[in-house]
């Protein structure tokens, strides 16, 4: 017998954006495995191929382990995105994110492509532009992002975030905020050996898919996800943008919503 579906403890809006919180982070990686499955199979069903960005990060981990051993998606009609690289790195470093999406998905599903942002391309803006011309080439069904100990999206770090942005992929200075986030997760030994620089899809690339899903669990994502959700709508908080989404759903468990002040 399949377990059931985890249903959300609680469920809310605020303005556009459905907000969804589960008991456990568990639950949450269950759940949103379940959603995004559906919408792989119904984008190949109607179209017969379909599109996904995913992001990267320790809080991606538990849900990109669960969705490629789900079964059921044809992954020969899938291709896939990623959203972030830092400038410079070699594909086959550990911090790579290139690194991180062919030993976590690529080499474990075999999509139809996965096309990556070389982040040691030799002309960096141009690089931006073979990448954007990637993304445009077919419509995107969903992008999976989750949100930074800052408040970022992707590399939107709150100095270089602009809502109203002409370029869908753009290099970044990262701040400190987001380069530590990098060293306590493991990545890199000490914050002068992140990377200063990075590529990013920008905010109006990451809300341009037809279905956004966010997920943000742990405790150290509490303080963002109430900067995001009950400060006011800013680039200072990148996440809070998510509030005028309506194709947006934001995934939460218990750890990561405890700072929201609920009615």
């Amino acid at each position: 017998m399949s377990t059931p579906t985890p249903v959300p403890a609680r469920s809310f809006r605020v303005e556009d954006l459905s907000v969804h919180v589960f008991l456990s982070q568990d639950d949450l990686s269950r759940y949103v495995t379940v959603r995004v499955r559906e919408l792989l199979i119904e984008a190949i069903a109607r179209r017969g191929s379909a599109a996904a960005i995913l992001a990267t990060g320790n809080s991606q981990i538990r849900f990109l382990e669960r969705l490629v051993s789900a079964g059921g998606v044809d992954w020969s009609r899938v291709i896939l995105f990623h959203m972030d690289e830092y400038l410079g790195i070699r594909a086959a470093h550990p911090a790579s994110f290139r690194h991180y999406m062919h030993e976590r998905v690529e080499k474990l599903v075999r999509p139809q492509a996965f096309h990556y942002l070389e982040g040691d391309a030799d002309l960096p803006l141009d690089e931006c532009g073979r990448y954007t011309t990637l993304l445009k080439a077919q419509p995107i069904d969903l992008v999976c992002l989750g949100i930074g100990e800052n408040g970022h999206i992707a590399f939107n770090d709150p100095p270089v975030c602009r809502f109203e942005e002409p370029h869908w992929v753009k290099l970044v200075k990262l701040d400190d905020a987001c380069k530590m986030q990098q060293v306590k997760e493991g990545h890199f030994p000490a914050l002068e050996n992140v990377p200063a620089y990075a590529y990013t899809l920008t905010i109006p690339a990451l809300c341009s898919p037809n279905h956004m899903i966010c997920l943000a669990p742990e405790k150290r994502k509490a303080v963002p996800v109430r900067n995001a959700l009950q400060g006011p709508i800013t680039p200072a908080c990148p996440a809070s943008i998510l509030r005028r989404q309506k194709h947006c759903e934001l995934l939460l468990d218990a750890d990561s919503a405890s700072l929201l002040t609920l009615s």
